[in-house]
């Protein structure tokens, strides 16, 4: 367990990290110092303000990494807001459901975004606010000066995927946010001269932190919405990049690019989560990119990020999960809630103040997966207690063995089986679902549907890409007579996918 002696602040104190005549964020239209994002952090605080809303309302984003976005997280902090980040790549039936259970007061979005929804998804107590109209209000006008906030208030909820039903929404604090800053510079070893490639979904714990990791530490950050690798290859050349954080099936499509070596060596640093790394991947990684440190990371939305691999063992552990990072305290730990000797598997459960607030209005859930450390926990107080298997061996290092929940990752994304058949039965020629995740080499894991129905692929296919998000789209999609059940009745989701992993074996 490290430490650090760092104070909590609240979390739009952040923005007087740097030096306020150097570049803050980047884009290819617009450069803000740290001063002018400053002001314009305090401005668009002030607007909101300005608008009714009151200390403690949710403010709901729905855009693409536009400097609004950016600037958000720190503007709803600064007025004393709870953020929603929506992911944009959700559809309206998703999008209805973070808003109507966050009880947005206001949901920011563009034109193009907000006529897809249809009549009932925007809730009656919420209100749109143009994206026109956030980007005047950050350009003129007065500014709200850095607030005074508990470091312990609420400042964002972010949703994620669980192993059944529809995304819940993880509370977090200033202090959750703030020191999760802090320990990601502080290992990364981040400076002001760096400059981070913001590729991931700002919705994300992970690609907000490439916002205000970097901020911390006085660097600049670069958002980017990309359709292609070769448009990461070509802004990383354009905005001399120096790190770059990504998922695997990123990893995969980078190392398949072309790179002349004058680019692929501006990088410092590159980092990855939301999937284990593959022995050849890394090894593609560091052959292509030889000039920058690889650090390879473990986390959840619940308390942020748990483990990193220090970059000089990487080579040596390369299944490695790696350590604690700052602030986290990582047990190991049996069924009986005693520790775990070297090597022997045991439940992950994580400690101290990166940990989040609960599940915004959802008890139940809080209470199966936040729950008191074990007796033995140097910080003690509230865990999560994360349903993952690992074990650590003699050195410290931890390694992944396995999930007891059904939940599948792919693309860097956890997603609920429950999800992907909700809406899949809510087609006509569906009468059962069931959804589970495969071995997928580009995308970590693949999304397979087994139905039972008398319909046919295509108007599935065509039903689900209109209910659903491209990360959610099963790769496989099976039509059966019958589903095996087990003796409660229930669908026997080992026999359907067992039955399913042997068809692809004899293929």
């Amino acid at each position: 367990m490290q430490q650090l002696s760092a104070i909590p602040k609240p979390l739009d104190h952040l923005t007087l990290m740097g030096v306020r005549d150097d570049p803050a964020l980047e884009t290819r239209h617009e450069r803000l110092t740290h001063g002018e994002l400053d002001v314009q952090v305090g401005r668009l605080a002030r607007a909101m303000l300005d608008l009714g809303l009151a200390k403690g309302d949710r403010v709901a984003s729905w855009l693409n990494k536009t400097v609004e976005a950016c600037l958000l997280p720190l503007a709803t902090a600064r007025a004393g807001l709870v953020h929603v980040p929506v992911n944009p790549a959700l559809k309206r039936a998703q999008v209805a459901h973070i808003l109507g259970d966050s009880g947005a007061k206001r949901l920011i979005a563009g034109e193009g975004r907000a006529t897809t929804l249809a009549a009932g998804d925007l809730p009656a107590t919420c209100a749109l606010w143009g994206e026109e109209q956030a980007a005047a209000a950050r350009r003129s006008g007065p500014a709200l000066p850095t607030s005074a906030h508990d470091p312990d208030d609420l400042v964002a909820i972010l949703y994620t995927s669980g192993s059944t039903g529809k995304p819940k929404g993880v509370m977090l604090s200033h202090a959750n946010l703030w020191l999760g800053a802090v320990s990601v510079a502080h290992y990364l070893r981040l400076k002001a001269a760096d400059r981070t490639l913001c590729v991931l979904p700002l919705s994300f714990d992970y690609g907000q932190n490439q916002l205000l990791s970097t901020w911390h530490a006085g660097g600049c950050a670069i958002p980017l919405d990309y359709l292609t690798a070769r448009d990461v290859v070509k802004a990383i050349d354009r905005h001399d990049v120096t790190t770059l954080a990504g998922v695997p099936p990123l990893w995969v499509q980078l190392t398949e690019s072309e790179w002349p070596s004058e680019i692929a060596g501006k990088l410092r640093r590159i980092t990855n989560s939301g999937g284990a790394l593959t022995l050849p991947l890394i090894r593609r990684l560091a052959a292509l990119f030889n000039k920058a440190d690889l650090y390879p990371m473990y986390g959840l939305t619940e308390a942020f990020r748990s483990t990193y691999l220090d970059p000089a063992l990487v080579s040596v552990h390369p299944m490695s999960m790696g350590q604690a990072i700052p602030f986290a305290e990582i047990m190991v730990v049996r069924a009986d809630g005693s520790a775990a000797g070297d090597d022997e598997p045991g439940e992950l459960v994580h400690a101290g103040p990166l940990v989040a607030k609960g599940y915004w209005q959802d008890s139940e859930r809080t209470a199966a997966r936040f729950k008191p450390a074990p007796f033995w926990s140097q910080f003690g107080g509230m865990a999560v207690w994360s349903g993952d298997t690992v074990k650590r061996d003699a050195l410290g290092l931890h390694y992944f063995v396995g999930r007891d929940d059904e939940m599948i990752k792919t693309s860097g994304n956890r997603v609920s089986p429950t999800e992907i058949e909700e809406a899949a039965v809510s087609c006509a020629a569906v009468a059962e679902a069931c959804a589970f995740g495969v071995p997928d080499e580009r995308l970590g894991q693949a999304i397979a549907l087994i139905v039972r129905g008398d319909g046919t692929e295509e108007a599935l296919t065509t039903h689900l890409r209109a209910e659903l998000p491209v990360f959610l789209q099963p790769k496989y999609v099976l039509w059966r007579n019958e589903l095996p059940r087990n003796a409660n009745g229930k669908l026997d989701r080992v026999a359907i996918r067992q039955a399913f992993m042997d068809e692809r074996l004899a293929a």
